[in-house]
């Protein structure tokens, strides 16, 4: 997103899902926008799970081992 003056800035968003399939086909929308995204579990949810931007693309390609 850019600013008045250009620069860029970032923007954040949470959302849940019913199930983690859905989280993963999100993931991919948003890695085909060329955006960055993250992924974890809520509490009370064990055991807890969080996928960074690194891991992000693994994680939801079930091509790639997701």
């Amino acid at each position: 997103m850019k600013t008045d003056d250009g620069a860029m800035s970032a923007v954040r968003s949470t959302r849940t899902f019913k199930s983690e399939v859905d989280a993963k086909l999100f993931v991919m929308q948003i890695l085909a926008k060329g955006w960055t995204a993250s992924a974890g579990t809520l509490n009370p949810h064990q055991p807890r799970q969080i996928v960074g931007a690194s891991r992000i693309e693994e994680w939801a390609d079930p091509g790639l081992g997701g």
